[in-house]
């Protein structure tokens, strides 16, 4: 099986302005198209180590990246994105195409993906058993993601908790780790023989770059996992880094509170959401040094 590594960059720009490329990115395949050279030179970056499927397969999504006609063709271009004939948000500027592409990514999987349950979180696993980071944009969940898993955690998804229906494991779907403003330096810092993308500036977001995810995560992106922990991070500057218990009422409301699909699913929804906080220990994490964080996480133990 072909991955994207296999084409050079200019292959992978010529088939994305072309008849598109099929990316798969765990369970999911997604037909991708698009003449404007940053995203393929992000796909080529960041997404080397994952299959290409063959274009005669299905495709669970197939967007695309364009530029607009008319006068933004040449004065303060812009691009729009286009799911299946649909256009779910507002044309950006261009040179924010790369950070659109994650952006769209994530809204396929989050508005449609409906064989699970599907919350707004990272996932980190180690020894087989899966933390859930369920948390705000701003409150250190991706940076806390990225130091987890250049620190020997498997990335399963730094944005949406896949919870099957029925079996409650989770799902993987390992993607680039986005992160914004100051952690895009930390995270150079933290681990300067990750990959990064380069940074974007002044998108709705602030400055947006992404962090390649480990080759050992992307080659385990069919291995589900077993959830054990629910831990709602917030970086506090200054703090020590400290976990105080949950209340198993106030987990559950709060990460049906991080849930896209919770009420869509109806007695589904609730069944998987009570057997996630059945089956995990529930936690509030307060930190500012990673290093610290990664020593808590290290502690980890699952309930009996």
């Amino acid at each position: 099986m072909s991955t994207v590594s296999s084409l050079s960059r200019a292959e992978l720009g010529e088939r994305l302005g072309a008849g598109g490329i099929r990316l798969r990115t765990g369970a999911f395949v997604t037909s991708i198209s698009s003449p404007i050279a940053s995203v393929a030179d992000g796909i080529s970056l960041m997404y080397a180590d994952y299959s290409l499927a063959d274009a005669a397969d299905f495709a669970d999504f197939h967007i695309s990246l364009s530029p607009t006609g008319g006068l933004r063709r040449w004065f303060r271009r812009q691009v729009l994105f286009d799911a299946d004939g649909t256009s779910p948000f507002l044309p950006l500027p261009i040179a924010q195409a790369y950070p659109l592409f994650e952006w769209s990514m994530n809204a396929c999987v989050s508005s449609r993906a409906n064989a699970n349950l599907i919350i707004h979180a990272a996932v980190v696993e180690k020894d087989g058993l899966a933390a859930i980071l369920p948390a705000p944009s701003g409150s250190g969940k991706s940076t806390l993601c990225a130091a987890l898993v250049t620190r020997g955690w498997r990335l399963l998804s730094d944005e949406l908790a896949l919870v099957q229906l029925g079996s409650g494991q989770l799902q993987a779907l390992p993607r680039p780790i986005s992160l914004k403003n100051a952690s895009i330096d930390i995270m150079r810092s933290y681990a300067p023989g990750a990959v990064f993308s380069r940074a974007v500036r002044d998108t709705i977001k602030g400055a947006i770059a992404h962090m390649k995810p480990p080759a050992a995560s992307v080659a385990r992106a069919l291995e589900s996992a077993r959830p054990a922990w629910i831990i709602f991070p917030q970086y506090q500057a200054g703090a020590a880094a400290s976990l105080a218990p949950v209340a198993p009422a106030r987990a559950f409301m709060d990460l049906a509170g991080n849930s896209f699909n919770y009420s869509l699913l109806g007695p589904d929804g609730f069944a998987a959401m009570a057997g996630l906080i059945e089956s995990c220990a529930h936690y509030q994490f307060t930190y500012s040094s990673l290093d610290e964080a990664v020593e808590v996480f290290a502690r980890l133990r699952p309930i009996p």
